[in-house]
């Protein structure tokens, strides 16, 4: 299955590039199938990083640039978190949920049905839908638990 998506983002990749006559660089089909091989979120760091490991180093303004790209065909996504940016493939019709932790960043994506149902259902006028994306704010459990052990330990030192 990840093959056959690499395969068919490639592909909408290219024939973006042949239409609009732009070049057809192997960093940018080299950044495409790095997104495609990691998996979850990811920085323009760790992308930079996982392109040197396997010994094709990309320059910062091609990184940004290619990204940029991605993003314009919705074959990559990104959020502006409160730890800074990060990336993601997204290449399907589905829609994105996720959950963020306003105490640690912490970020993890979930899948609701309800919600699915309910945007599929939902009809704008004027207006095709495509996708979505929800964010849900609130506190981790973990951030939660040791919110709880400090208040416990503030009222035994009072």
């Amino acid at each position: 299955m990840k093959e056959n998506v690499k395969a068919v983002v490639r592909q909408i990749l290219t024939s973006y590039l042949e239409q609009n006559n732009c070049r057809k660089t192997p960093e940018r089909f080299a950044v495409l199938d790095m997104v495609y091989s990691m998996s979850g979120h990811f920085t323009l760091n760790d992308l930079s990083q996982r392109l040197a490991e396997v010994n094709f180093p990309v320059s910062r303004a091609t990184l940004y640039s290619t990204l940029a790209l991605l993003v314009k065909l919705r074959l990559v996504v990104y959020h502006r978190l409160m730890t800074g940016t990060v990336y993601e493939a997204c290449y399907s019709d589905r829609g994105h949920c996720y959950r963020i932790c306003t105490s640690c960043g912490k970020m993890a994506e979930f899948k609701s049905d309800s919600i699915e149902g309910a945007v599929s259902e939902t009809h704008v006028k004027r207006f095709r839908k495509e996708g979505f994306t929800l964010y849900v704010y609130g506190i981790c459990s973990a951030c939660l638990a040791l919110r709880t052990r400090q208040r416990r330990k503030e009222v035994k030192n009072k």
